[in-house]
């Protein structure tokens, strides 16, 4: 369910990180990560737990700031221009957060219009029409509209997530890990979810995981994030071809092969 045309890549990417460094105290987390996602395509990064993922997301959103290295938008380094034009170039982001991470004072509506009311001070009910709309897109009924999150099922705060993700219509959308918590038919609903609202609004893709079948579903290309650095791309084609020992030992989910998790025995 590829949303890219690899045939007619881009030649500018939509967001470009060229040696990314980021550290804490004596804990480096990226050392030096390349990566470019194109206009349109779903990029997955997959890695396993503390190999950075999280603060790829992070540095690109300008919450951290990297020690080293440049990140760009459209081709233009984040770093160097003004707040006004940061601020700008973020507000075409949405994203979906890994526990969707809804305020819990706020209903539902409230929630999917959040940056509506508040970035672009847009009156009450206006919000509402547009939040009713992008409910629907993503196959909730208006009567969940007044609802409050703590009343929502997993599965309905993704969505309600995703709905505020997509409620200013992004060029980018980034989602934290989209399926965790959730039993298979309802990641497999998220993913397709998740393939339909991209496509639909023409965005470009930006998700990290370490669900293959999620990975699998949503995108064009995957990246595997290893030790800090990017260490194969391709297709998921590619990915069941590939011999790189890290990428077959990662989705095949063995303890056995390059990759050894650190395992603390109690004394």
């Amino acid at each position: 369910m590829a949303l890219f045309n690899h045939s007619v890549a881009p030649q500018v990417p939509k967001i470009r990180m060229v040696g990314v460094s980021k550290a804490f105290g004596r804990k480096k987390v990226l050392s030096g990560l390349d990566l470019d996602v194109y206009p349109g395509e779903s990029l997955v990064i997959i890695g396993g737990s503390g190999t950075g993922k999280s603060v790829t997301l992070k540095c690109i959103l300008g919450l951290l700031k990297p020690d080293a290295g440049r990140i760009e938008i459209d081709g233009r380094d984040v770093a160097q221009i003004s707040a006004k034009e940061r601020e700008k170039a973020l507000s075409q982001i949405g994203m979906l957060f890994q526990n969707a991470a809804l305020f819990d004072s706020l209903n539902v509506w409230e929630n999917v219009a959040f940056s509506l009311l508040q970035n672009k001070k847009m009156g009450a009910k206006d919000a509402r029409k547009i939040a009713l709309k992008k409910l629907a897109q993503v196959g909730l009924k208006s009567d969940v509209a007044d609802v409050y999150p703590a009343d929502l099922s997993g599965g309905m705060k993704k969505r309600v997530g995703l709905a505020r993700a997509i409620a200013t219509d992004p060029a980018i959308i980034f989602f934290d890990e989209p399926t965790t918590g959730l039993d298979p038919i309802m990641s497999d609903v998220i993913n397709e979810l998740i393939v339909d609202t991209v496509k639909g609004l023409g965005a470009t893709a930006l998700t990290i995981t370490h669900d293959m079948n999620s990975a699998r579903k949503i995108a064009d290309r995957i990246a595997m994030l290893y030790e800090g650095k990017i260490i194969w791309v391709g297709t998921v084609k590619e990915l069941d071809k590939t011999k790189n020992p890290y990428v077959r030992q990662f989705v095949a989910g063995s303890a056995k092969g390059p990759i050894q998790m650190e395992v603390k025995v109690p004394k």
